[in-house]
C-alpha cells in the first residue's frame, strides 16, 4: 500500500532538488583564497632559496632571506637596514647571517667592527674559528708597524682620491670646503700626483705643498702664490691631525703590503677608535672608497659589506654621499650593503636628513628589533611600516623582530644553533653563569610566544613547531 503523505514528499523533493540524489562536493581552495582568510597568518613567504634566519610567528613556517635571490624580483636594491636597542639580538642576528652566508663559496664578507672589549672587536672569535687575522686599525699599533691605510693610494682613481681628501676635511671641518679651499687643495694634490712617480704618494706630500705651494701651480692657474698658500692654510691644518696628530700613523705611508682582500670574510677592528670621535666617520670613508677601488671587482662572487654603529655614515652628509655611490655602484656588481643602527632618530634628525633619506630608500629590507613606542613610532613613519606592525614593535622579546621585505612585512623569530651559539654570544662578560641566565630567559620568552600563540588560535604546534632551523640552504 503506498503512503500518501510519502509519495507527495518525494514528489516535492523531486521537484525542488531534481531526480538525482545530490552528493556535497570537496572543499577546495586557493592560496589566495586562504591568505585573503588568514591574512595575518598566511603570508607569502620569500622563497625556498637562501639561509634560513629562523620562523615566522603567526605561522610556524621557515623565514628564509636572500638578496641575492631575490634581487630583481621581490628586492628592487639588495641593501639592509638593521634596527634596534641594544641587547635584543642585532648582533646575534648578524653574526649568524653571515656566517651561514660564507657557506655559498661563491659570497665574500666585509665587516667594519666598531665594538669590542679586552683589546679586540666582537667578530674576533668568528675570525679566529675561520682562520682570519682582522685588519685592526690602531693609533698606537700602526706607529710600530701597524695596519695602514692611504688615501692616495694608486688603486683609487685620481678622482677618488680627491672626493676622499674632501671628505675628510668636511668631516673634521663640519662643513663643506668653500671654493677657494677647494681650489688649493686641488692644485696640491694634481702637483703631488704629477710628481711623484717612484713611490705611492702620501698625506704628508699634500700638506707641505699645501703649506709651501709651488709658484708654477699658482701661475698656471693666474693666481697669485700667497692667495693660494692662505687659501690652502686651514685645509693643511685639518690634514695635519692625519699626519701628526690624534690619528698619526694609519693613514700617513703607503698601505700596507699584504693585506688579504681574497678571504671569505675580511674584518676591519675599529674598536680601539673612540665611536664618539670625528675619527671614526674620517675612518669609514677612508675604508669605504679604498674598499670600493680594491675590494668591489666585476666578477662572479656577491659581496656582503657590513657596518656597525653605520650612523656614523648615515648621519654625516660628506660620508653619506660617498657611500651613496658605493651603493648605487655596488648593485650592478652583486654587492649587499647591511646598516646597522640603534635608533633612526640618530640619523634622520640631523644635518644629513637627504643623505640619510637617500641611503634608507636604497634599503628594501628592514628590520626591527624592540623600540620603545615613541621611536617605534617615529620609525614606522620613516619606513611607512603598516600600523600592525608599528604596535607591535614595542612588545617584541630579545630575538623576534619585523621585517619588511619590500613591502612583505612578517614577525620572525631568530633561531640561533648549538654550534653557532659561543660565536654570536661573545660578550666577555658572558660567563657561564651569565650565559645560563640567557638561556634561561630565552627559554621563557619562547613560553610565553607559546602561550600567546595559543591565545590568538594559532597553536603552540603551528607557532613552533617544524624542524630545527639554522642551516642553509641551497
Amino acid at each position: 500500500m503506498v503512503d500518501p503523505m510519502g509519495a507527495i514528499t518525494d514528489a516535492f523533493t523531486s521537484f525542488l532538488f531534481g531526480k538525482v540524489e545530490t552528493t556535497r562536493l570537496p572543499v577546495r581552495t586557493s592560496t589566495g583564497q586562504a591568505q585573503a582568510v588568514y591574512l595575518p597568518t598566511a603570508a607569502p613567504g620569500l622563497g625556498d632559496s637562501g639561509v634560513i634566519i629562523g620562523r615566522e610567528v603567526y605561522s610556524g613556517k621557515g623565514y628564509i632571506y636572500d638578496p641575492f635571490q631575490l634581487y630583481g624580483q621581490q628586492l628592487p636594491a639588495p641593501h639592509w637596514l638593521v634596527l634596534g636597542e641594544s641587547g635584543n639580538g642585532k648582533s646575534a642576528l648578524e653574526k649568524t647571517y653571515v656566517l651561514r652566508q660564507l657557506r655559498f663559496r661563491d659570497r665574500q664578507v666585509v665587516v667594519l667592527d666598531a665594538q669590542g672589549e679586552d683589546g679586540v672587536g666582537e667578530w674576533n672569535l668568528i675570525a679566529q674559528q675561520l682562520g682570519i687575522t682582522p685588519i685592526r686599525l690602531d693609533p698606537m699599533a700602526a706607529l710600530d708597524g701597524g695596519i695602514r691605510l692611504n688615501p692616495l693610494d694608486p688603486s683609487i682613481t685620481t678622482t677618488g682620491q680627491l672626493a676622499l681628501l674632501r671628505t675628510i676635511i668636511e668631516v673634521a671641518m663640519g662643513h663643506g670646503l668653500d671654493e677657494r679651499s677647494g681650489f688649493a687643495l686641488k692644485v696640491a694634490h694634481a702637483y703631488v700626483n704629477e710628481t711623484i712617480v717612484d713611490r705611492q704618494p702620501v698625506l704628508t706630500d699634500i700638506v707641505e705643498q699645501l703649506r709651501h705651494p709651488e709658484a708654477d701651480s699658482a701661475d698656471s692657474m693666474n693666481v697669485d702664490i700667497d692667495d693660494v698658500r692662505a687659501w690652502g692654510l686651514d685645509v693643511a691644518l685639518v690634514l695635519d691631525r692625519l699626519v701628526d696628530g690624534d690619528l698619526r700613523g694609519m693613514f700617513d705611508g703607503p698601505t700596507t703590503v699584504g693585506i688579504d682582500l681574497d678571504a671569505p670574510l675580511i674584518v676591519f677592528d675599529l674598536s680601539h677608535i673612540d665611536r664618539n670621535s670625528i675619527a671614526m666617520p674620517i675612518l669609514m670613508a677612508i675604508v669605504g672608497v679604498w674598499l670600493e677601488h680594491t675590494w668591489i671587482r666585476p666578477d662572479r662572487k656577491k659581496r656582503i659589506f657590513l657596518v656597525e654603529e653605520a650612523w656614523h655614515i648615515i648621519n654625516s652628509p660628506f660620508v653619506a654621499q660617498l657611500f651613496q655611490r658605493l651603493l648605487k655602484f655596488g648593485r650592478r656588481l652583486g654587492l649587499s650593503f647591511v646598516a646597522v643602527v640603534h635608533h633612526l632618530s640618530d640619523v634622520v634628525d640631523g644635518a644629513a636628513a637627504r643623505e640619510a633619506a637617500a641611503i634608507l630608500k636604497m634599503a628594501s629590507t628592514r628590520t626591527v628589533y624592540a623600540q620603545k613606542a615613541d621611536e617605534a613610532r617615529a620609525t614606522g613613519r620613516v619606513l611607512g611600516l603598516p600600523r600592525w606592525a608599528v604596535e607591535i614593535i614595542p612588545t617584541l622579546t630579545p630575538g623576534i623582530a619585523v621585517w619588511d621585505v619590500n613591502g612583505n612585512v612578517q614577525v620572525v623569530k631568530h633561531l640561533i644553533t648549538e654550534a653557532e651559539r659561543p660565536l654570536v654570544y661573545t660578550d666577555r662578560a658572558m660567563t657561564e653563569d651569565g650565559l645560563a641566565l640567557e638561556l634561561a630567559r630565552e627559554a621563557e620568552a619562547e613560553a610565553e610566544e607559546r602561550a600567546s600563540a595559543v591565545e590568538r588560535g594559532v597553536g603552540a604546534e603551528a607557532a613552533y613547531g617544524g624542524p630545527s632551523y639554522g642551516s642553509t640552504v641551497a
